[in-house]
């Protein structure tokens, strides 16, 4: 399912920047669909994100308190329609209603969730000198840095896996080449260090 979604995103991706110079016609068309796919996907993953909460499942990453404010935010909102009802319970798609906007900041990134709400504050349009984009650069990604991102349970097994091909790769170079070394390191000690932080905010760690 993961791999689906990244794929749906790098389609989105791929086709608004080839297409841009000359929108109209089918390519719009293809392009509003793409985002119609979007946007009835994020329904489900944002109410997704805030059942795990409500599980004690909480996100991790830059972005995770953020998220954690607004879905308590959320559960506020839920009580207080309770108060007003006694005996009655909002159903999905109230709940869905109240996750709507933050639903609408969703992006996918290659193993982390986007909330795009602030352009000001996305990692990748600083390094690249847009912050006044009205989209992220999933390409520029750093999401163990940029306070937008966060990382889920279903983000696990990207990392993990990128963990361990650089524990493969490391293991391979020669004493040479020590700068080549240094950098794999640091960056497999960056994915050791998001896998912990997924395994305690899951509460699946050792």
């Amino acid at each position: 399912m993961l791999a689906a979604k990244i794929h749906l995103k790098h389609v989105s991706i791929v086709t608004t920047e080839g297409y841009a110079a000359s929108p109209g016609g089918s390519q719009a068309k293809f392009m509003a669909e793409v985002s119609a796919e979007e946007q009835a996907r994020n329904k489900n993953l944002t109410p997704a994100a805030f059942r795990d909460y409500q599980n004690g499942i909480r996100p991790a990453g830059p972005g995770a308190r953020d998220l954690i404010d607004h879905f308590e935010s959320v559960d506020e909102e839920i009580l207080a329609m309770q108060a007003s009802s006694p005996g009655t319970r909002p159903g999905d798609e109230e709940v869905i209603q109240l996750l709507a906007r933050r639903a609408k900041t969703l992006r996918l990134g290659i193993a982390n969730y986007c909330w795009f709400a602030d352009p000001s504050r996305a990692l990748c349009l600083i390094l690249a000198g847009t912050p006044g984009s009205d989209k992220p650069l999933v390409g520029m990604c750093d999401s163990a840095r940029c306070p937008q991102a966060t990382h889920h349970g279903g983000h696990r097994p990207v990392w993990a896996s990128s963990a361990q091909n650089k524990k493969v790769f490391i293991a391979k170079i020669g004493r040479g080449q020590r700068d080549e070394k240094a950098r794999l390191q640091k960056e497999l000690d960056r994915d050791l260090r998001v896998l912990s932080e997924i395994d305690a905010a899951t509460g699946t760690a050792a």
